[in-house]
């Protein structure tokens, strides 16, 4: 049996010159927790191509929906970023990854912290209710250069809390909380400055982030990944894994991309 399914794209969206999602069909069999990642990829010169996307729709889902960086050059990008309704793709027939609640402690607010396309695994976090039986607020950070960069806001900020399931839940404990470097914007400056700095915790109304009762899962570039890996473990917050629950969570699938 092939490690593979082969998938139809159902619609493809172009946030940006260097930003786009797609969704594609789900097979039946296809099983996988909120906040894990596939692989997925082309033939390309008749081999398979592959690389690791975190699934942004949420387990529940009848399709699948990635999120995605145009890299002009990248063996891979070069040719998705060119979908269109209808193309074949290969995903994974196994989800895997550690940004799953399993993998954390019980808690009172869990932060979910990305840049760029690390905002993906979260989109499918936020849509599970079980996130909401959990933890008190839930705390969306989304860090980007650019303003046209923060993809998905409408959908978060306007869809989400209307959804039959969720929508309740989403109004009465999500808080997303988009920030940008390089752009006017109401929200201005690196996550971590604006952790450190404490003015995250003023414009969000809660307290600062105290690793007895507060949770993390974080996901994005490289200089994140580190930045906040060590600040956590400064507060003597304890990193967890699978089957070893912990205070805050890191994918390192995509640390060194």
């Amino acid at each position: 049996m092939s490690n593979f399914n082969q998938e139809s794209v159902l619609s493809v969206h172009h946030w940006t010159d260097t930003l786009f999602s797609f969704t594609t069909t789900r097979d039946p069999s296809f099983r996988f927790r909120n906040g894990e990642f596939t692989m997925i990829g082309l033939k390309i010169g008749g081999k398979p191509l592959m690389r690791a996307y975190s699934v942004a729709s949420a387990n529940y889902e009848d399709r699948l929906e990635f999120f995605s960086i145009k890299v002009p050059d990248g063996p891979l990008t070069s040719h998705l970023q060119h979908l269109k309704a209808g193309d074949q793709v290969m995903v994974g027939r196994k989800a895997t990854g550690t940004l799953v609640i399993d993998n954390l402690e019980s808690g009172r607010n869990l932060y979910l912290i990305g840049t760029g396309t690390g905002l993906a695994p979260f989109l499918s976090v936020i849509k599970d209710p079980e996130t909401y039986e959990r933890f008190e607020k839930i705390v969306l950070l989304h860090g980007c250069r650019h303003v046209a960069e923060l993809a998905y806001g409408e959908m978060i900020n306007e869809m989400l809390p209307k959804d039959e399931m969720i929508g309740d839940l989403v109004s009465d404990k999500l808080i997303y909380y988009p920030t940008v470097t390089r752009d006017p914007f109401h929200n201005r400056g690196r996550i971590t400055d604006l952790m450190n700095s404490g003015k995250l915790y003023s414009d969000i109304g809660l307290p600062m982030l105290d690793p007895a009762h507060d949770r993390a899962m974080i996901c994005g570039s490289p200089a994140l990944m580190t930045e906040m890996r060590a600040s956590l473990l400064a507060k003597g917050m304890v990193e967890g894994n699978q089957g070893e629950p912990g205070q805050f969570v890191i994918e390192k699938a995509f640390a060194e991309r």
